[in-house]
């Protein structure tokens, strides 16, 4: 096993810093500052509620930006002035064409299923893309494209870490696909929040982040997504509270905006 780390630190929403051995990654880029307000698309805003843990000033440097989606709270006017236009962005079709127009020039967009790789002489990091659906039926054609990630670690052909993030999903039975795809899973980065616009749930509230849960049965789950704007309405006390109830808890570990987390290898 190597001995080099893997770690995410928590910057407030679905933004996180991933050190996985000597890869740097930053995901769903959220900087705004409490009070300020997130573009929801269709003329809906959202006000938040928290601070981030630090701004893109106080960022490593990056091998990659994993974008589940362009959404204000994902991908924000902040993260689009403050990071290079030339760092590599791993994200959806759709999202590719509007960072393109935006000036970046290293974007990669991913069908699912679709893997992006970096590579040093002893080390293979592999995202690949995996299904998810960011509203019901039908409805979500009218949000931004979701994808989750999957990515594996891998030093000398051996694979040490399985991550799986799951962007902003809902629970539908087609995310079986991953855990047959992807078994082992050791950390699950699970956006919660129940997330409700005009009564409609967009993103997994605790029950659903139950069932996938059992679906994907990683080693570790590890909450995020959860408090950061009005629209979330379902706080974390309540996905805790089942877990406990259902005798899941041993398996949740919960980590707090600024914290630094080992990932589980």
């Amino acid at each position: 096993m190597s001995h080099q780390p893997a770690e995410v630190t928590f910057v407030g929403t679905a933004t996180t810093v991933l050190r996985i051995g000597p890869f740097t990654l930053l995901t769903d880029p959220n900087f705004l500052h409490a009070g300020e307000r997130a573009y929801l698309g269709y003329g809906m805003w959202s006000r938040r509620r928290t601070e981030p843990a630090f701004g893109p000033a106080e960022l490593p440097v990056l091998d990659a930006v994993l974008l589940s989606h362009l959404h204000g709270d994902h991908f924000d006017r902040v993260a689009r002035r403050g990071l290079a236009h030339h760092v590599p962005i791993v994200t959806t079709n759709q999202a590719e064409r509007r960072l393109n127009r935006w000036g970046f020039t290293a974007v990669t967009s991913l069908n699912p299923w679709d893997a992006y790789e970096l590579r040093t002489e002893e080390h293979l990091l592999r995202v690949t893309s995996v299904p998810g659906q960011h509203g019901p039926a039908l409805i979500h054609r009218l949000l931004p494209d979701v994808m989750g990630s999957v990515v594996d670690w891998e030093v000398d052909g051996r694979r040490v870490l399985r991550l799986y993030i799951t962007g902003d999903t809902l629970f539908r039975p087609m995310l079986a696909q991953i855990a047959e795809r992807f078994p082992d899973i050791d950390v699950m980065l699970l956006h919660l929040g129940g997330t409700r616009i005009a009564g409609v749930l967009l993103t997994m509230n605790a029950a659903q982040g139950i069932s996938l849960i059992r679906t994907v049965n990683p080693a570790v789950t590890m909450p995020i997504h959860y408090d950061d704007y009005p629209v979330f309405r379902e706080p974390l006390s309540r996905f805790l509270d089942r877990c406990r109830a259902e005798g899941l808890a041993g398996g949740v570990r919960t980590i707090v905006r600024g914290e630094t987390a080992p990932l589980g290898v």
